[in-house]
C-alpha cells in the first residue's frame, strides 16, 4: 500500500501570497499620498486609468523606463533600501523632463527571489517619495515573487514613467545656436551611474565605511538619491516661455557623451571645469581609483546632474529663478561652432 501524496501549496513552491498581499496593504497608503485629480481608482486593478484633463490643448505623450543599475549590489551589501527607491523614479522622470514633458504617472516592477515585505516596503517608501518629489502619481506596479532567479536578499528594479507635454512646446535642442549659455544644476552625488566603477574603487581602497565624510557616513554619501530636477524646470519654463532651448539629464555617459544628444550637427558645447568645484565624493573617486580627469567626465555627472542651454539674454534670469527655487546653479561654458575634428562637446 503506497502512502498518499503530500498536499503541496505555492509557499512549498518559494512563493508566498499572504506576504504579497501584506505588502500591498503597506504600499497603499504611500501611493495614496501620490495621487493627482486625474487619477481614477485605486492600486489593485489589472490597470491603471488616468484621465487626460483639458489642461492641454494639443497633448503629447513622453514616455520613459530605467532601472537603478548596479547601485543595488551596495543596497544589498549594506542593508540600506530606502533611497534607491528615488533613484528609481528620477531617472525616468528626469528623462522626460529634457523634452519639456510634466510627468504624469509611474509605475514600478520589483522582482525578488523571496519577499521580504520590510525590504519591499522600505523601496516603495522611496518610490513615492520620488513621485511626491516630482508631482506624479504612483499609479501601479507590479511585485514579482519568483523562487530560484534571485538570491535570498536581492532584487530587481524597473520604473516606468508617463508625461506630457503641448506638441508646440516640445523641447528637441532644436532652437540652439552659437552664443547660447551651458548652465550647470549641480547634483545630490553620483546620482545612478558609474556604480561598477565606484564599487570596483571602494573594493580596491577599502574605505571606512561609517567614518565621517564631509559631515555625514562615507555610505551616506555614496548611496544618497538622485536629485529630482522636475518641478523648479517646469516653473521656469512656465514662467519664462522658450527661455530653455535645450535639456540633457546627465546619467551613463556623464558630460561628455550626454551634451551631445541635444546638440545639431555643427555645434559643441566648452564647458569649462574650473566654473564649478568637483564635489568631494568625486575627488575621493578620482583619487582612491587613480581615475583620468577624461574618464571621470566620460562615466560620472562629476557635480553637474542636468544641464540646461539657455540663449545668453535669458541666463541671468533663467539662473536666479532655479536658485530661488533651490537649485544650485553653475554658468558652466557656452555653444560655439564646431571646428574641423572637434568633439560635440568638450571639457577642460
Amino acid at each position: 500500500m503506497t502512502a498518499s501524496k503530500p498536499s503541496l501549496s505555492y509557499r512549498d513552491a518559494g512563493v508566498d501570497i499572504d506576504a504579497g498581499d501584506a505588502l500591498v496593504d503597506r504600499i497603499k497608503p504611500l501611493a495614496k499620498r501620490t495621487m493627482r485629480p486625474e487619477v481614477l481608482g485605486g492600486i489593485g486593478g489589472f490597470g491603471a486609468l488616468f484621465e487626460l484633463t483639458g489642461k492641454y490643448r494639443e497633448p503629447v505623450l513622453v514616455s520613459g523606463t530605467d532601472g537603478v543599475g548596479t547601485k543595488l549590489k551596495l543596497a544589498f551589501q549594506w542593508n540600506r533600501h530606502d533611497t534607491v527607491g528615488q533613484d528609481l523614479v528620477a531617472m525616468s522622470v528626469n528623462d522626460i523632463l529634457v523634452q519639456g514633458a510634466e510627468p504624469l504617472f509611474f509605475l514600478d516592477y520589483f522582482a525578488c527571489g523571496k519577499l521580504h515585505v520590510d525590504t519591499a516596503a522600505a523601496v516603495v517608501g522611496g518610490i513615492a517619495r520620488g513621485c511626491e518629489l516630482a508631482g506624479c502619481a504612483l499609479i501601479g506596479g507590479e511585485t514579482a515573487e519568483m523562487p530560484g532567479m534571485y538570491p535570498d536578499g536581492e532584487y530587481d528594479l524597473a520604473g516606468f514613467a508617463v508625461g506630457a507635454v503641448e506638441k508646440s512646446e516640445i523641447i528637441d535642442g532644436s532652437r540652439i545656436a552659437p552664443g547660447d549659455v551651458v548652465l550647470g544644476l549641480a547634483s545630490s552625488g553620483a546620482h545612478s551611474n558609474g556604480y561598477s566603477l565606484i564599487r570596483k574603487i571602494i573594493d580596491l581602497a577599502k574605505p571606512d565605511l561609517d567614518a565621517g565624510f564631509h559631515g555625514r557616513p562615507f555610505r551616506d554619501a555614496v548611496l544618497e538619491p538622485t536629485r529630482i530636477y522636475v518641478k523648479p524646470l517646469l516653473a521656469l519654463m512656465r514662467a519664462q516661455p522658450g527661455a530653455v532651448k535645450g535639456l540633457a539629464h546627465i546619467t551613463g555617459g556623464g558630460l561628455t557623451e550626454n551634451v551631445p544628444r541635444i546638440l545639431a550637427d555643427g555645434l559643441t558645447a566648452r564647458i569649462d571645469a574650473a566654473a564649478w568645484t568637483l564635489p568631494p565624493l568625486f575627488q575621493w573617486l578620482q583619487d582612491a581609483g587613480n581615475v583620468n580627469a577624461q574618464e571621470m567626465y566620460r562615466v560620472f555627472n562629476c557635480g553637474i546632474g542636468m544641464v540646461a542651454i539657455v540663449s545668453a539674454a535669458d541666463a541671468d534670469a533663467a539662473q536666479a529663478a532655479l536658485a530661488a527655487a533651490g537649485e544650485t546653479v553653475f554658468r558652466i561654458g557656452r555653444i560655439d561652432t564646431r571646428g574641423p575634428g572637434e568633439a560635440a562637446t568638450i571639457v577642460g
